[in-house]
């Protein structure tokens, strides 16, 4: 574990699953109490998309921003909204100089799989048929999200080329869960890691899907074709259940013929790039703008 990261486990906040409504309260709490991020350098906006039912944005346009990320917040699916997100959607956009448009998109277990799907990918839909009135070009549109957020991003990446939806120019996938079946080494093996473990995580994809089989929409881990993909980032952490599932969906992406960037990040666990201050956060944090930008700028 890096030092760094160690130092704040016995601070770190414990959520649970079991108890949906607390464990929003509480989060809620504590992102509030977190500094406000500078936005003076870019434009902030409330919207809601039109769609059924309608769904909430807060848009953020760094001045110059022509590329935008549809981006979707982790939380496990089950907590989590636009204004816990702030502070990383902001930080985004400021490091990627794109526009984000953050989704607050419906929550299990109250509404299950494929009610985020649907949230997420009815902003994306909109996004790329609004792109003049939001200022940014259609061609360059990508998803992204971290945890549960990257989940839905892998997942409207899947829809969107089944569907010949909205072109996706990029997919960035940031410690995803993936995979409902948790059949990997890291994921039988990390019953006991920080911030979120193997209990969580099962507790989370019961919320999620209910009594529904997963289909790969749900879990993009059990698509058994991911040719024809956008070029994808993935990151992961290395004590985290969802490692091992994370590096399996980038060596299929790539043997699929998809370009993909893979960062491993040691030391590191799920969730612990929260923790600012940590030189290993710092660089994760950067590298996700960095390849948004680069992704973006063409």
């Amino acid at each position: 574990m890096d030092p760094e990261l160690e130092a704040f486990i016995p601070l770190l906040p414990q959520l649970d699953l079991n108890d949906p409504v607390t464990a929003r309260k509480h989060f809620a709490e504590r992102a509030a109490a977190a500094p406000a991020p500078d936005t003076s350098d870019m434009e902030v906006e409330d919207r809601t998309v039109a769609a059924g039912p309608d769904v909430p944005v807060r848009i953020y346009r760094p001045h110059g921003a022509r590329g935008a990320v549809v981006w979707l917040h982790g939380g496990g699916g089950v907590f989590g909204d636009l204004d816990t997100e702030h502070p990383w959607a902001a930080r985004v956009a400021d490091l990627s100089g794109a526009v984000v448009i953050s989704v607050g998109y419906r929550l299990a277990p109250e509404h299950r799989f494929p009610a985020a799907l649907d949230d997420a990918y009815a902003v994306l839909t909109w996004a790329a048929e609004h792109a003049a009135g939001l200022g940014i070009d259609p061609a360059r549109i990508a998803v992204g999200g971290h945890s549960a957020g990257a989940n839905l991003a892998a997942a409207a990446a899947l829809r969107a080329r089944d569907e010949r939806g909205p072109a996706i120019c990029f997919q960035l996938l940031n410690q995803p869960g993936l995979d409902d079946r948790q059949e990997t080494w890291s994921a039988r093996k990390f019953t006991d890691t920080p911030w979120f473990d193997r209990a969580k995580i099962t507790t989370a994809w019961r919320h999620y899907l209910g009594s529904r089989p997963a289909t790969p929409y749900a879990a993009p881990a059990r698509a058994t074709d991911l040719s024809g993909l956008p070029p994808a980032y993935i990151a992961t952490a290395e004590f985290c259940p969802n490692r091992d599932e994370g590096i399996a969906y980038a060596l299929r992406l790539m043997q699929a013929g998809v370009s993909v960037e893979l960062h491993q990040w040691p030391g590191t666990f799920h969730g612990s790039q929260a923790l600012l201050s940590a030189a290993v956060s710092q660089r994760q944090t950067a590298e996700l703008g960095a390849a948004l930008r680069r992704a973006l700028a063409a």
